[in-house]
């Protein structure tokens, strides 16, 4: 009979980084347009996926950093699965503005700024952007149902995107990298 040991010093240590990260890896995987229960799923999913590496805890900062990395593979690999691409641009812009908001503690002005540009939309825009990602439909669902073609809806969700982060970034009192081009309608 074997004798019952302590658990290994990795579940302890990846129990604690769950506990300490859990809630901040779903909001960046909701951040990058995936659903409610994909962000639940796919959470779980980068866990088990840092568990299964050797991985050395360093600076809260820098395991975050790691963290949204291995997320975001996590969901281009579903988004592949699922036969829909994600931009790289739009994910190297989606890691800059989010490391940007959570560097200095403002994710819950960040948050409240895209709140408050979200309810600018008016629309074709907000019927896009609910339909991509909140209700999780394809492009091509879109464009059957706004009356656009595949191309349309890209660029319609593009130029919505960089009107949001326009939008934030005023109301967080940054310069915007994009021209302004006023309240999204």
């Amino acid at each position: 009979m074997t004798a019952v040991s302590d658990p290994p010093q990795q579940a302890f240590d990846l129990a604690r980084l769950v506990h300490e990260h859990q809630a901040d890896v779903w909001r960046y995987l909701r951040f990058l347009g995936a659903s409610n229960d994909d962000a639940d799923d796919l959470t779980q999913e980068t866990f088990l996926a840092v568990g299964r590496t050797p991985f050395e805890i360093r600076s809260r900062h820098e395991t975050a950093a790691y963290l949204r990395t291995a997320a975001r593979n996590q969901l281009l690999m579903l988004r592949r699965r699922q036969g829909r691409q994600i931009e790289t641009v739009d994910l190297a812009a989606a890691e800059e503005v989010w490391a940007e908001a959570t560097g200095d503690g403002g994710m819950n002005e960040f948050l409240d700024a895209l709140g408050q540009c979200y309810e600018t939309l008016a629309g074709r825009t907000r019927e896009a952007i609910d339909g991509f990602y909140r209700d999780d439909k394809s492009r091509d669902q879109l464009a059957a149902e706004l009356a656009l073609s595949l191309d349309g809806v890209k660029s319609l969700l593009r130029r919505t995107r960089t009107a949001l982060r326009d939008c934030i970034e005023r109301r967080l009192g940054r310069q915007s990298s994009a021209t302004n081009e006023g309240e999204v309608t």
